[in-house]
């Protein structure tokens, strides 16, 4: 039996974000000019290129063992496939993107009930017919080869269903969103029976530790100082570790090295106020992965 890991890495806008993450996850992943089969460091796994709208049924068909899609695109292929991770990450943005309908400002629908009648254009076809099907609300949904939000102010569609992240696409076509239909993010899924296999799970296990570990990396700094022992309380009082703060006495003095790990949203505000309690030297620091 052929226990090399066949993984998917999606094709499009996610392939270079992707190829990124595995990267600071400590894989190297050589993709070379049109070929679908890109080079990874690591014998134990082999790569395809594919599309993120098809991966999770190459995924559920066993073709690949493992892939990285869409939360949206395994809803809508509806597909059998074991979600191994959740993953907050795309090329814009570290938050999760939104499925949303829209319509131009001007319109008349309020709310979704409103479209009761009415053409809806989108590339996440059976998704939304589904989910107005369970509202009881008659609309006709046709599928949108891109350029979706063009759709209804050219008049072909009365409204859209589009994924958007910060708005800001919606907004320059003159279009306000009407409802959310869902969250979606980047998942790890596997073949149930390369989930069986103990050896492909271990790999698809160390991956997503490791991919996990990566972007939970993006979010954290690391911040050392010194701290003279007359300020040390008052200077912890003031850290948000994500643990206790590791604390080291200097070398014949009555010092301290202070080393603690921070979300590095927290900095601006941090810094100032560690040097306003008595912290000296204060270095901050990339983290690449946190496990």
């Amino acid at each position: 039996m052929n226990d090399r890991l066949k993984l998917g890495i999606p094709k499009g806008s996610l392939q270079s974000a992707t190829v990124a993450l595995f990267r600071r996850s400590g894989w190297k992943i050589d993709i070379n000019g049109r070929s679908y089969f890109p080079e990874i460091d690591d014998d134990a796994i082999e790569c395809a290129i594919c599309r993120a709208q098809e991966m999770s049924r190459y995924v559920e068909k066993g073709t690949l063992d493992a892939g990285l899609t869409g939360k949206d695109w395994v809803a809508e292929n509806d597909s059998d496939v074991h979600v191994v991770a959740d993953l907050i990450y795309s090329k814009v943005s570290s938050r999760p993107a939104r499925w949303v309908v829209a319509v131009p400002y001007e319109s008349a629908v309020k709310k979704i009930e409103d479209l009761q009648g009415k053409k809806i254009a989108t590339e996440l076809v059976a998704y939304t017919k589904r989910f107005f099907s369970e509202r009881n609300i008659d609309v006709t949904v046709e599928f949108s080869w891109g350029a979706t939000e063009a759709k209804v102010v050219s008049g072909l569609a009365d409204a859209v269903v589009e994924v958007t992240e910060t708005e800001s696409t919606l907004k320059a076509h003159g279009l306000r969103i009407v409802r959310e239909l869902m969250k979606t993010n980047t998942q790890l899924i596997a073949n149930h029976e390369a989930w069986k296999n103990r050896v492909k799970r271990e790999k698809i296990e160390q991956i997503a530790l490791l991919l996990k570990g990566a972007l939970l990396g993006e979010k954290l700094v690391g911040l050392k100082m010194n701290v003279p022992e007359e300020k040390m309380k008052s200077v912890v009082s003031v850290l948000p570790s994500l643990n206790a703060p590791t604390i080291s006495p200097l070398y014949e003095s009555n010092w301290y090295a202070v080393e603690v790990v921070v979300r590095s949203e927290t900095v601006r505000d941090l810094i100032p106020r560690l040097l306003k309690e008595g912290a000296e030297g204060i270095i901050e620091y990339p983290l690449n992965k946190v496990v």
